[in-house]
């Protein structure tokens, strides 16, 4: 089931819901969507069938959310703010509810945690590591500069990948150069605030955000868990769906 609703600065967003129970939020990764993370492979049915219900959030920009023109649609945190909007639109209790995201949605997963903005009863971080919070102006540069010089770049670039992908998934390059310049590094030492159970999640091969493991071992309760896979085949992969329940589960 797909709905919308409006956001804390009037944007309208999407929401995608498999299932019945205890409710879970699935936060997509960048230039992504909920379709092509977690409903195309089938994870948001795993959960569903496990019995929850699975809560998956197009972030605007991405999906069938509105992709705003506008600088005043981006300010700092937007995404963490549209998370937030997102519980409260649902009316979910805090420590009642779960937390889940993939790349940009675990980091934007962490931002929201880390400052006491959502409080899941677990979070699962999946693709993530510690140079991928702290370094993400590094990140961020690459992606601007796939989006400026998109008619450009050819095969055997290490951009080109990135800009098939984009192409593919029809992003407006536009409202996505505004949204990368809406968010800013995280502080590690905000680590220590994430008290519930985590997951660090992330694929064998997946140094795309730096050591998963690394980040499991900063954060006061959690676990790295190992799956097959690299940044960007590891959430089409089914272990990566069982491990999110499996936690979830437990």
């Amino acid at each position: 089931m797909t709905d919308q609703f409006t956001s804390f600065d009037g944007t309208s967003l999407a929401i995608h819901t498999e299932g019945e129970g205890r409710p879970v939020i699935l936060l997509h990764g960048l230039f992504s969507s909920a379709h092509m993370n977690w409903i195309k492979w089938g994870h948001g049915q795993r959960l569903a069938a496990a019995g929850f219900r699975a809560i998956m959030l197009d972030f605007r920009v991405h999906g069938e959310s509105a992709a705003p023109h506008d600088a005043s649609a981006y300010p700092e945190g937007v995404l963490v703010r549209d998370a937030a909007a997102l519980a409260d639109h649902l009316g979910l209790v805090p420590g009642m509810f779960d937390l889940v995201g993939f790349s940009l949605g675990a980091r934007t997963a962490i931002h929201a945690v880390a400052h006491g903005i959502l409080e899941p009863r677990r979070l699962a971080i999946c693709g993530m590591g510690v140079s991928g919070l702290a370094e993400w102006e590094r990140r961020a540069s690459f992606f601007k500069r796939v989006i400026v010089e998109f008619d450009t770049i050819k095969p055997g670039d290490p951009a080109y990948v990135a800009r098939t992908f984009l192409k593919s998934q029809g992003v407006d390059r536009v409202a996505a150069r505004l949204l990368l310049d809406a968010m800013d590094d995280f502080d590690l030492a905000n680590l220590v605030n994430i008290t519930m159970p985590a997951a660090a999640i992330c694929g064998a091969e997946d140094d795309d955000n730096g050591s998963a493991e690394e980040l499991a071992a900063m954060l006061p309760d959690a676990r790295y868990i190992e799956v097959p896979g690299s940044h960007l085949n590891s959430v089409t992969k089914p272990e990566m769906g069982e491990a999110i329940v499996s936690f979830l589960s437990e």
